[in-house]
């Protein structure tokens, strides 16, 4: 009775093998019975070189008919025997070498299983942590919004903090829609790892250039310095503050927030990071050449204004 419960037990508690160690099961089986075809023929070609050089010997000794055909039959016999097992065993050949290959690809596949799970953990920990960070900075607001007094400093800083919110909640959001997406291409093998150089929307930018994080809506040309920056369409990118409204009021670009962002970035963040557009585009929207003439309409209408109020 106890035996039968330590069975039952045993049966119950074990651990089901997963797919490489399946894989590696069977593998060492195919090599095991490889083994043992390989070493009968190994047996049956030492015998067939025996059964050869006998029938030689009683040739060469001129040995009755009889006794040389029962000599040949008998060769005959074992080469037969060697030829099937020597397919036997090119066979095996084959079916091990199938076996590695699927090993190889259970290995391959437990890699990836393994580094889709960290993705996943790090999404679920941005997660976890985002609610932390919007009760902290509505604190913030709300330190400035119940206080009695009103101070200017105060209600920038208020409002700095909410758009800081909002677009950190925005940016959270979608980093974990990112990260969820390439842990599923990760598990079906067609996503690269990303390397250790950052794309170009990902570049530090300059410490001096004040930055808004914005999504583009069309390729976007400008300057920095001697440098000069263009970005894809349907990209994230840290524009210069400089430049923002222009883009805004000509729909170039958008906020992280808005509804069309959101349904854009659905549609082009299974596809990756686009290359940079070429400098011959003509799609490519130059912001800088865009704010001067709005900086030349403005001028004119500054000019115009004394003019027709003298006239």
């Amino acid at each position: 009775m106890i035996a039968t419960r330590e069975v039952i037990a045993m049966a119950f508690f074990k651990r089901e093998l997963g797919p490489v160690e399946r894989f590696e099961s069977a593998l060492k089986e195919k090599l095991a019975a490889r083994q043992k075809l390989a070493d009968r023929l190994s047996i049956a070609e030492t015998e067939l070189g025996e059964k050869r050089a006998a029938a030689e010997r009683l040739a060469v000794a001129g040995a009755a008919n009889a006794k040389l055909d029962r000599a040949e039959a008998s060769m005959r016999a074992v080469e037969d025997r060697t030829k099937t097992l020597r397919a036997a065993l090119a066979e095996f050949d084959e079916q091990v070498a199938s076996a590695e290959r699927a090993l190889a690809d259970a290995k391959a596949q437990q890699d990836r299983n393994l580094v889709a799970d960290e993705i996943e953990a790090m999404a679920a920990a941005i997660e976890r942590a985002a609610p932390g960070f919007q009760a902290s900075a509505a604190a913030l607001i709300e330190a400035v919004a119940n206080s009695p007094t009103t101070m200017p400093e105060a209600t920038r800083f208020s409002a700095s903090v909410e758009a800081v919110r909002r677009e950190v909640v925005s940016a959270a959001d979608l980093i974990c829609w990112e990260l969820r997406s390439a842990a599923v291409r990760t598990r079906a093998g067609n996503a690269n790892i990303a390397s250790g150089a950052p794309t170009e929307s990902e570049q530090p930018q300059p410490a001096e250039i004040e930055r808004q994080l914005i999504f583009t809506l069309h390729p976007l040309l400008w300057r920095e310095g001697s440098e000069t920056r263009r970005v894809p369409a349907y990209a994230m990118v840290g524009l210069p503050k400089a430049l923002l409204p222009v883009a805004l009021q000509h729909h170039h670009v958008d906020f992280l927030n808005a509804r069309r962002v959101q349904t854009l970035m659905h549609l082009h963040g299974n596809e990756g990071p686009q290359s940079d557009p070429q400098h011959d585009d003509r799609e490519l929207v130059d912001l800088d050449v865009l704010a001067a003439e709005e900086n030349q309409g403005a001028q004119a209408d500054v000019a115009q204004g004394p003019v027709a109020q003298a006239g």
